[in-house]
């Protein structure tokens, strides 16, 4: 598993495509919280805080996730090396697994440096240090754990697409319905409980409860629960093109 991560991480570095990613990632963001006037703007809000990244981040996310993961198996399957794998001694549920973790190893390369936001914003607060830094880690944690369902969403759209491109649109239309779309579903439901069931379905409920600065088990369960669900509908189309 771990020589197929290290491998994918490798390939993924070798080139300038990730190195890019991660760039405009980073530079996306910052635009919106320190150059772009607006809600996103940190220093016009007026408060020492970094809520508009966690509430900008799961949407770039919905670009950099499918980016990073889109050539996992596509490009394998592009070049004709994929069968090798599989023909390989290695349990299916291990290359999924590396080729996954390589994936959100690669978000955690971008992530990481928001970090210095964060110092950023202890100094600019009045007194320094005035920050609300449990809601910080409690939403850094969530995009830590939204980063694994996305990526393994990814991989399983890169798993079932023989082009990297089709495999970042399927990705990215995934990731939006599983955070987004049952919000939107919840909506049309009359009845709060109704509402509440749905929209506890989506990931969005629980990256929000996770932001309020509690972490609570039965929202890292989810996560949790929802990258082993992709991780191993993954498995499943391997194992049927290995047949």
């Amino acid at each position: 598993m771990m020589n197929i991560c290290v491998k994918e991480l490798k390939a993924f570095f070798g080139s300038a495509t990730g190195y890019v990613v991660i760039a405009l990632f980073l530079l996306g963001t910052a635009l919106f919280l320190w150059v772009f006037p607006g809600q996103y703007n940190v220093p016009e809000g007026g408060y020492a805080t970094l809520e508009p990244l966690f509430v900008l981040a799961p949407w770039l996310y919905l670009f950099l996730c499918p980016a990073v993961s889109m050539r996992l198996f596509a490009e394998e399957r592009q070049t004709g090396t994929l069968e090798l794998l599989l023909t390989k001694p290695i349990a299916k549920w291990r290359i999924v697994a590396g080729k996954a973790l390589a994936g959100w190893l690669l978000v955690m390369v971008a992530l990481l440096p928001t970090l210095v936001w964060y110092y950023s914003v202890n100094m600019l607060a009045d007194p320094v240090g005035n920050v609300d830094s449990g809601a910080f880690w409690g939403s850094f944690i969530g995009l830590v754990l939204l980063a694994g369902v996305y990526v393994s969403m990814g991989v399983f759209a890169s798993g079932i697409s023989g082009n990297q491109i089709v495999a970042f649109i399927v990705g990215a239309i995934l990731c939006f319905a599983m955070f987004y779309g049952f919000e939107l579903v919840g909506s049309l439901f009359s009845d709060g409980e109704s509402q509440y069931l749905m929209r506890s379905l989506g990931i969005n409920a629980h990256y929000k409860s996770l932001s309020r600065g509690v972490i609570d088990s039965r929202d890292v369960v989810y996560f949790v629960a929802m990258s082993a669900l992709w991780l191993w509908l993954s498995k499943l189309t391997l194992e049927r093109r290995g047949m």
